[in-house]
């Protein structure tokens, strides 16, 4: 199981600021702690952080370009200019596109606006040549390219001998040189001065919409339909739930669970979650998940097909069509995962050092990231995963809490055909005569940049709780700190010196879960709790001593009933 525990006491100021935040809030005392953990130490911070409002978005103008960006895409919409949104092929790209075609079809006739998305196999991420050529031979002007194009150089300056003007929504990490667009929106450029550098690629894409909106008077509260688009892509792209993010998916949970889209309805359906309380956790691991496998398993554009659905037989038609990409998707996914650990196990030399790169050229472009996020959850190691592509080499890598990978990625570039991402998730094309050098350059970056302790998962805990402080206060308090998600992770707790109530016992079919009733010095009323997959380590609950558990703090929805249950991290022996 996990190698260390890192749990540190508050400090006499963070103990200071927690007493004053329950004075002042009546929240659970863990719950204030947490709050001055994760940096809020105002009561403004506070009531904000608690009550996301639209008014707390900041001036979508204070985007360099943006007046720009705004006044260019005016004077389309009034000369009836041809407007291609092209947007890349993940989650993020395709609500993203849907994004801003919903908004723009207020203001345009039908056909004004055009979508692109590229296929994956054929053209890659970013703005391709194909994609300008598409939109030349359909008489677009202008291409509002959102998540992505921040790198695309060559036929962003391509589109603008054509007569074809670029406007760029992206939050990715731009290169020495930025492309020759109209207007480029991205607060990780060296000229920006945005406050807020985190939105997902979606977000950017609804700056634009929101200065559009307010240079022609219409309400923010106008937009609220879009946000359940935002909501996807924030928690889909693992971007941090801080600031605007966490705005923009706090309302755009809300909408998703009140008043959805045709087609993220759709989704939801088939997801099996139409009776339930959508969560951040639901769109990692079943709305996202299915978005993804059009553009991993067919095109992408069909996703923003089915996210712009008109009505409600168009979009269950599509949603069971993506449904189905999905279940192809996920077998792909075990079949690729399950030869990745095989060459692993053959050949356990050759990933002996601090980054694992595999290359396998029959594997499908579609799954290698998923494969790549496995791996690198289950070795704890930088993991990059290539495969071949239109005569490249092509991949997906995925880091570990800690390590630059984009950095990383970066100090290879002499020997890269292409690269882009984010600090925890990067693609790359190389030739194959460069794969060894990439290999080198790569381990030589980690072995003077990775500390070793990077390379020991850690679990980290926030708090330590008697089990006497486990009740539905403290369940009311947690929930209204959600979303959570990265940078504002769901708290993971710890009891120190509990002790078996009596009847724990093992569950599973092969009695691989505890299901456990504890009590500490502060109760004698026994907590539930279960651990799942830890049945090796049952002899310590039930071996009459002491024993420290870490877990999160859940809702079991029974019934009609409703009731606290801890969900296991980890168990040791005192």
């Amino acid at each position: 199981m996990l190698e260390q525990w890192n749990y540190q006491s508050p400090t006499p100021g963070q103990a200071l600021k927690q007493q004053q935040f329950h004075t002042d809030f009546r929240l659970s005392p863990a719950v204030c702690l947490l709050l001055v953990q994760r940096g809020i130490t105002t009561k403004d911070e506070v009531h904000k952080f608690l009550n996301p409002s639209l008014k707390d978005l900041h001036d979508p103008f204070e985007y360099a370009d943006m007046q720009l960006a705004v006044e260019r895409l005016e004077d389309a919409l009034g000369n009836k200019e041809k407007i291609l949104i092209y947007g890349d092929y993940d989650v993020d790209g395709t609500t993203a596109t849907a994004l801003v075609c919903k908004f723009l079809e207020q203001f345009s006739v039908a056909s004004q606006l055009d979508y692109y998305i590229p296929d994956r196999s054929d053209e890659g991420p970013g703005i391709s040549e194909q994609g300008v050529e598409y939109a030349r031979a359909n008489g677009a002007t202008l291409i509002i390219a959102v998540d992505c194009g921040i790198k695309a150089n060559e036929t962003v300056a391509y589109a603008k001998t054509l007569g074809i003007d670029v406007i760029i929504c992206d939050h990715h990490t731009p290169g020495d040189e930025l492309p020759p667009a109209f207007a480029i929106l991205d607060a990780k450029t060296e000229r920006s001065n945005y406050p807020y550098p985190d939105l997902s690629g979606c977000g950017v894409a609804f700056k634009l919409v929101h200065a559009f909106a307010k240079n022609n008077g219409l309400e923010l509260s106008q937009l609220r339909h879009l946000l359940d688009l935002c909501a996807v892509s924030i928690a889909s792209d693992i971007v941090p739930l801080t600031g605007e993010n966490r705005v923009l998916a706090a309302l755009g949970l809300k909408q998703l669970n009140q008043n959805p889209s045709n087609g993220l309805r759709g989704i939801i359906e088939v997801c099996g979650l139409a009776d339930k309380q959508v969560t951040i956790s639901d769109i990692i691991f079943k709305i996202g998940p299915r978005i993804n496998a059009s553009g991993r398993m067919m095109n992408g554009k069909e996703a923003v097909d089915l996210l712009l659905a008109k009505d409600s037989e168009t979009a269950k038609e599509k949603s069971a069509n993506i449904d189905q990409y999905n279940d192809d998707r996920r077998e792909l996914d075990k079949k690729t995962t399950e030869e990745a650990y095989a060459m692993l196990e053959a050949h356990p030399e050759r990933f002996a050092g601090k980054v694992v790169v595999l290359f396998e050229p029959s594997w499908h472009k579609g799954v290698i990231g998923i494969v790549a996020s496995r791996l690198a959850e289950r070795l704890y190691k930088p993991t990059v995963i290539l495969t071949e592509s239109n005569g490249m080499i092509c991949g997906s890598a995925r880091s570990v809490t800690g390590f630059d990978l984009y950095a990383a990625i970066e100090s290879t570039a002499g020997v890269l055909v292409n690269f882009g991402g984010h600090t925890f998730a990067v693609g790359v094309t190389i030739e194959e005569k460069n794969l060894d050098a990439f290999k080198a350059a790569l381990e030589a970056y980690a072995d003077k940049n990775m500390m070793q302790a990077q390379l020991t998962q850690t679990l980290d805990i926030d708090v330590a709780l008697k089990l006497n402080e486990i009740n539905d206060k403290l369940m009311t308090d947690l929930n209204a700190m959600q979303p959570f998600g990265q940078d504002n992770q769901k708290p993971v707790f710890c009891s120190l010196g509990v002790l078996d109530a009596g009847s724990s016992k093992l569950v599973g079919k092969e009695s691989e879960h505890i299901k456990l009733q504890i009590v500490d010095d502060s109760t004698n009323t026994p907590v539930s709790a279960i651990a799942f997959g830890m049945g090796e380590k049952y002899n310590i609950v039930k071996s009459g001593q002491p024993f420290d558990v870490c877990y999160t703090v859940e809702e079991n929805n029974y019934g009609n009933t409703t009731t606290v249950q801890l969900m296991v991290k980890d168990i040791r022996q005192c």
